[in-house]
């Protein structure tokens, strides 16, 4: 069949559009690459971070425990407040209606001010100084409202003939909610939880104003410590390691290749399941 010009003019425009998207990002990850992997040495990766090895283990370190911490704290909450928007509030409740409004608010804001909120409230006010903690907190809220809204949405797509099968055997509507409907939305709140963890692990701004840069392995919660965006950009606006910076650079693009590929497979298996 014959294509009309305007198909044929939007078939063009998508083309052109995708060819480009996939350009830019051909071109990010091969600068990255050709700049930072000549730079990828074994003092890189020695335990102790010092002014010679300038050392990103102790920062990647810090990152999974950042990235932990993060998701502990703020995917319980997330889930929940989903499935009491989703599966209990009443339809078109005003309240409701307020939460989902002032979720999508908290998205728009830039992580410059979450951690400015975060030096002022857990840093200062709580007197919990330039930690792991604060900064956990910090960027826990940073990705409630993501967390929040993918898991709405994945609960709302799930069929309410699973609902009212279940509840014609019986099943309560506890029941019904964690064994039917949760397991059948877990694939879309994993994605969330995955793109969660992508913003976590590049977040910079927010990091510097409540974890500090302290560039050693942490004790414990209270320390400070740097993760590998901070790490970053701590050898970058110092000037004396740019090779080093854009080696880091190549190391955490592998790790956040690495956690996605791993998530997906594990939600795509979580999926087949359900």
């Amino acid at each position: 069949m014959r294509k009309k010009p305007s198909e044929l003019l939007m078939a063009a425009a998508t083309w052109t559009a995708a060819a480009l998207t996939f350009s830019v990002l051909l071109f990010l990850v091969g600068f990255i690459l050709l700049k930072g992997v000549p730079h990828i040495k074994p003092s890189l990766f020695a335990l102790n971070y010092n002014s010679e090895n300038v050392s990103l283990m102790p920062a990647m370190i810090s990152t999974v425990i950042m990235t932990l911490l993060s998701l502990v704290i703020a995917v319980p909450l997330g889930v929940f407040a989903a499935i009491y928007l989703a599966e209990y509030a009443k339809r078109g409740n005003k309240a409701v209606l307020l939460v989902r409004v002032t979720t999508e608010t908290l998205s728009g804001i830039p992580s410059i001010v979450y951690g400015l909120f975060g030096m002022l409230f857990f840093v200062t006010f709580l007197g919990w100084g330039f930690s792991l903690l604060a900064g956990a907190f910090t960027l826990s809220i940073m990705i409630l409202p993501l967390i929040m809204r993918s898991s709405e949405e994945a609960l709302q797509a799930v069929p309410d003939t699973y609902r009212e099968g279940a509840f014609g055997l019986g099943a309560g509507k506890l029941r019904t909610v964690f064994r039917i409907v949760l397991p059948s939305a877990m694939p879309g709140i994993l994605a969330g939880v995955i793109l969660s963890i992508g913003r976590i692990a590049g977040e910079t701004a927010a990091l510097i104003y409540t974890a500090g840069t302290v560039a050693q392995i942490p004790e414990n919660p209270m320390q400070s410590a740097r993760t590998l965006s901070v790490h970053m950009y701590a050898l970058s606006s110092e000037g004396l390691h740019t090779g080093e910076g854009y080696a880091t650079a190549v190391v955490l693009l592998l790790v956040v290749v690495l956690i996605n590929t791993g998530s997906a497979k594990l939600a795509r298996r979580i999926g087949g399941k359900a």
